[in-house]
């Protein structure tokens, strides 16, 4: 049974962005081994990687450019990493065959149902949320990933000890998530407000971008107790 709670409001949308032909390729040839089908079931980590191995979430792998760095540097982890959008699944997809990664599998989809659905509570090692859509305006701010219910969900899916690394260049959305995963019992903060950029997150896009708008990163980074 879902432990939560219905959604009305998503944290994305759909856009319609071209598929190049070589992402098209990517998604045909290496989809079947490599991209996971939406399923309410629980996934078994040790079967589907064929091995027993600390395994990492990550929420909207975009491009993949960062995902596949992080899971190419850490061979002794397992990753999944969910994103909505055809074209960075593709482009992921090619990166995993251009970089010979075998730890990394793909979810084509709306990466909380996957949590709640196909993700078994205490099995997670960590979560990683890279710049997720700040919804810069007032009126959009419920569109926001980093909600209670949100803290909760990752809460409950995360080993004891395991991690929950959040980064984002839009500082009202980073006191947001302060305040949000400070008030989630179940998690505790590493630091005693914003945690240093840990060794393990590449540069992205997103963060090369707002450093050039003057936008300073800040990492969040909490534990589950």
């Amino acid at each position: 049974m879902s432990s939560a709670p219905p959604r009305t409001i998503r944290s994305y949308v759909l856009r319609t962005g071209r598929t190049t032909p070589a992402q098209a390729e990517a998604l045909a040839a290496l989809g079947p081994r490599f991209v996971l089908a939406f399923e309410p079931r629980r996934l078994d980590f040790a079967r589907l990687f064929g091995r027993a191995a600390p395994t990492v979430f990550e929420i909207g792998s975009g491009m993949g450019e960062a995902t596949a760095e992080i899971a190419a540097a850490r061979p002794d982890c397992n990753f999944i990493a969910c994103e909505v959008h055809r074209p960075g699944v593709g482009a992921l997809l090619r990166r995993i065959a251009a970089d010979g990664i075998a730890n990394l599998r793909l979810v084509r989809h709306d990466a909380l149902e996957v949590l709640d659905e196909m993700i078994a509570p205490r099995s997670l090692a960590g979560v990683h949320l890279y710049f997720p859509d700040p919804w810069h305006k007032k009126r959009h701010h419920k569109r926001r990933l980093v909600q209670p219910a949100f803290a909760r969900l990752v809460a409950e899916r995360l080993a004891p000890g395991g991690y929950l690394h959040c980064a984002t260049d839009w500082e009202p959305y980073a006191a947001q998530m302060l305040d949000v995963l400070g008030a989630e019992p179940r998690l505790e903060n590493t630091s005693a407000g914003y945690a240093p950029k840990p060794a393990w997150r590449p540069a992205t896009k997103f963060e090369r971008r707002g450093a050039r708008l003057g936008h300073a990163v800040r990492d969040l980074l909490f534990v589950a107790r």
